[in-house]
């Protein structure tokens, strides 16, 4: 098995309900740091240095990094920022590990895909 940790469906529902608003500020958060022009993959502003001259990284930075850390924290894939995808790792009755996929916006976990496959073979969860 790739991963640790596997949630359950209803596992991963209950940790969506706490993740959610997480999920909303991080990307809040990158929106801020994309605005003021910062970098967050280079850790830089845009340019190389900061709007003071400093070089110093935005406080934003740091609320961001915490984010990610609460949601990455419970065992849960973070694949997109921008759009707040996360993706759980579940093991399926057949015994084959998939991800349970989530996209900040829609109404719960609705979706799932093979660890190769990724968010374009995305199957609706009754096929799981």
């Amino acid at each position: 098995m790739g991963h640790e940790k596997h949630f359950s469906l209803n596992e991963a529902r209950e940790i969506l309900i706490i993740i959610k608003p997480v999920l909303l500020k991080m990307m809040e958060l990158k929106k801020i740091l994309d605005e003021k022009g910062f970098d967050i993959y280079r850790h830089q502003f845009f340019g190389g240095i900061g709007t003071n001259g400093t070089g110093k990284h935005p406080v934003e930075l740091d609320e961001l990094v915490e984010c990610i850390r609460k949601i990455t924290g419970y065992g849960i894939i973070l694949k997109g920022i921008d759009n707040g995808l996360i993706d759980f790792p579940h093991i399926r009755a057949n015994g084959e590990e998939v991800y349970l996929c989530y996209m900040y916006g829609e109404t719960g976990i609705l979706y799932w895909h093979s660890l190769s496959d990724g968010f374009k073979g995305r199957r609706e969860i009754e096929e799981l």
